[in-house]
């Protein structure tokens, strides 16, 4: 790809968020080719370059969600800092940040204040239950979203406690949705040629992510509750033991039914009474459940899963992450990169999945240093000289 073809290529982003969720919405940006500059506090950074593993010191964990970034040390606790950080806003297209609400008011950096610095600025502001409201100043993380949001409701076993979902998915989809938002609202400012304030509460679009649930409740139905690995509305859709693991079949219509009856050689269940529909399917899954256990039970997870895709039937093996992360299939897929990080060495980054046409090279995916474009940025956007950036060095503003 040439620069020019980097769908955000000229877009500037100050990303003031630290951990998860406003990381990844910046690092997506990232990924589309923005300029994305990361503000972090001297001396130890964003919180998530303690977290382990450490790859020669460097954190696994902020690589990936910071890959591509220049990394600014700036302290917006002192005057100097502030005004730094104000100038870089007069020049930026994006901010992103998750500060609990408020914390921007007193550092004064919100965005009333910066947009009228820039009033072309897309402020994006993700926090655990939105900017107004009774919960607005309350604690959150992944873990606390997941139980307000009701996932918790349905995961997990029947007779078993709430489960959270096993990855942070509350700030990983809030921070897709704070891309996204990004991505609308500067096409908007296109229009206008104003920016605007985003507001990505992480428990609003945890909600949004349960759509089976919400069509059971906007349908006048209670959500179906913890089921384990079963579906709430159709079967066989499950997770099924073989000889040497667990397979996962998907059957969500009568047509694919018939072809998993085909590929157990018992076409006679297609026209069983018991299971002539998926409803009924649905409320007879127990023997259902029974007679694919016993078609199951001489064949190791690779025979039924040959089995199963010559018949179109959707079935895969329950793999670890690892597993898919060296398969044929990411190979293929290019899913990861390895990029030469300046300490760590060669690593792997796993950026943006989605393969666009106009686009055939990635933007910069190397993880930064702390501080490491400090001097770079500061000198080349705002043109401060290298006397200055040692005063202020000495004075711990940077």
């Amino acid at each position: 790809m040439s620069e020019a073809l980097q769908p955000l290529k000229g877009i500037r982003v100050l990303d003031l968020s630290r951990v998860l969720a406003g990381p990844w919405c910046a690092s997506l940006l990232n990924d589309l080719g923005a300029e994305v500059i990361k503000i972090e506090m001297p001396g130890s950074g964003d919180d998530s370059r303690s977290f382990t593993p450490h790859i020669a010191g460097e954190s696994s964990y902020f690589m990936q969600l910071n890959h591509g970034k220049k990394s600014v040390t700036l302290d917006l606790k002192t005057p100097e800092g502030l005004e730094i950080l104000k100038q870089l806003v007069a020049q930026a297209d994006v901010l992103v940040e998750n500060f609990r609400p408020g914390v921007t008011k007193r550092l004064g950096i919100d965005y009333q204040t910066l947009q009228e610095i820039n009033p072309r600025l897309v402020y994006a502001s993700i926090s655990g239950f939105g900017q107004q409201g009774a919960m607005a100043h309350k604690a959150a993380y992944d873990h606390i979203v997941q139980a307000y949001g009701g996932i918790m409701q349905v995961t997990g076993w029947a007779q078993g406690e709430p489960t959270r979902v096993g990855d942070a998915i509350g700030d990983v989809v809030a921070g897709l949705y704070g891309s996204w938002a990004v991505l609308a609202a500067l096409l908007q400012r296109g229009i206008s040629g104003k920016g605007q304030h985003l507001d990505v509460s992480m428990l609003d679009t945890m909600v949004t992510l349960q759509m089976v649930s919400l069509t059971q409740w906007i349908g006048g139905q209670p959500s179906a509750g913890r089921l384990g690995n079963a579906h709430p509305i159709s079967a066989p859709m499950d997770s099924y033991p073989a000889q040497d693991g667990h397979i996962v079949i998907a059957v969500a219509n009568d047509k694919l039914f018939r072809q998993l009856c085909t590929a157990m050689e018992r076409p006679e269940l297609a026209a069983d009474p018991l299971y002539l529909t998926d409803p009924l399917r649905l409320a007879n899954q127990q023997p259902l459940r029974k007679e694919i256990e016993r078609w199951l039970a001489d064949k190791t997870v690779s025979d039924a899963q040959a089995l199963l895709d010559n018949a179109g039937v959707p079935a895969s093996a329950v793999l670890r992450l690892e597993e898919i992360l060296t398969s044929d299939y990411a190979r293929e897929r290019e899913l990861v990169k390895r990029v030469q990080h300046p300490t760590a060495g060669d690593i792997a980054i796993v950026p943006q999945p989605v393969k666009m046409s106009a686009v055939t090279v990635e933007p910069s995916l190397v993880p930064p240093s702390l501080g490491e474009h400090t001097d770079s940025v500061l000198s080349e956007i705002l043109a401060i000289d290298q006397a200055t950036l040692t005063q202020l060095r000495a004075q711990g503003v940077i």
